[in-house]
């Protein structure tokens, strides 16, 4: 009895530490690689929106061994959109997360938000969309008039809306919006309360999986088609008195976004152990529909690049939809310097 006991508690330990550490040679080089005395800096991420597959890449990242070999001790929490992501990052709540840019770009250019800045493009095209459901009876853009839509209040999708009626010809005075929460749109759809909903384009599987019907997509890509889609951020003040920290970050977490993308099965899974409501299957789906808008012909060779170019193009793009009350420029949103090279 005593032999058997001995036996299951060292079992158990051996599996305890396989979930901690991932392997030893992980844990030996997260130490080696750490700060002084090989302690690890603790960082606060955001997600962009709930805890979805098309985010699964930072739990991978930590999962994997990413963080610890760049010396952090990461704590993941679910994010709820641009605004709030900004305003929690800005106001020291958080290290990281991503943001849509072009949502970005709009708080910033009218006020609404200031002190952060991009460091890197998680995704090279925006993947705004307007999801509803069949029997909605929703098949173009104008069909979006008369409908209610929900969305949490900070969104890109929905700040953006108005700026994406304007350029599809939908009466924007016509279109209701109500709130949700990130994580329970998708079931308000399926419930029939409201006719569609923010979401990117990467959630109909989700959103087929959560509400049993077929997905119709309205991405706002197909008017809007040099906006880039999220992208890293940081505060000013990080990235001013941390420039090597945020680099090290950085390369930490498109590591795992790179991984996810090549292994986007292991990703589900690996989001799953993390957050138990997650559905692996659709996460999955998610991640491959994800890589065509990670992996772009006019990014250059390396995840992560911005280009100053585009992201005057798409300042110009919203402030010619009369979408910005201040005349803005690259540089003041994005970091040049601590982005990825192309």
């Amino acid at each position: 009895m005593r032999r058997l006991t001995r036996t299951v508690a060292a079992a158990a330990l051996a599996t305890a530490l396989a979930l901690v550490g991932g392997c030893s040679s992980d844990s030996d080089k997260s130490e080696s690689s750490g700060g002084a005395g090989g302690t690890l800096e603790k960082v606060t991420y955001l997600t962009s929106f709930g805890n979805f597959g098309r985010d699964s890449y930072a739990w991978v990242a930590k999962d994997k061994g990413f963080f610890k070999e760049a010396g952090f001790d990461v704590d993941i929490k679910p994010g709820q959109g641009t605004g709030s992501v900004i305003q929690t990052i800005t106001g020291g709540q958080a290290d990281f997360g991503p943001i849509d840019l072009t949502g970005g770009i709009l708080q910033l250019g009218n006020g609404q938000a200031k002190d952060f800045v991009a460091v890197a493009a998680i995704q090279q095209r925006t993947m705004a969309a307007i999801v509803t459901v069949e029997g909605k009876n929703i098949a173009t853009p104008k069909d979006l008039e008369g409908k209610k839509l929900a969305d949490t209040p900070t969104s890109v999708v929905r700040n953006l809306f108005p700026t994406y009626a304007r350029l599809a010809g939908i009466d924007n005075s016509k279109v209701t919006w109500v709130n949700g929460e990130a994580q329970g749109l998708i079931g308000m759809l399926g419930s029939g309360s409201v006719d569609g909903i923010g979401q990117f384009v990467v959630g109909q599987p989700t959103v087929e999986a959560v509400a049993k019907k077929k997905p119709v997509v309205l991405p706002y890509s197909n008017v809007m088609q040099d906006l880039y889609g999220n992208a890293l951020i940081t505060s000013t003040k990080i990235a001013k008195e941390k420039p090597e920290m945020v680099k090290k970050f950085t390369a930490a977490l498109l590591k795992g976004l790179e991984y996810s993308l090549e292994h986007p099965d292991e990703a589900g899974e690996i989001l799953k152990k993390n957050v138990p409501a997650a559905n692996p299957a659709a996460s999955a789906a998610e991640l491959r529909l994800m890589a065509a808008y990670v992996r772009s012909s006019n990014s250059g060779t390396a995840i992560g690049t911005l280009d100053s170019g585009r992201v005057a193009k798409s300042i110009a793009l919203l402030q010619g939809a009369g979408a910005l009350k201040q005349n803005l420029t690259p540089d003041q949103i994005i970091n040049f310097d601590l982005a990825p090279k192309a």
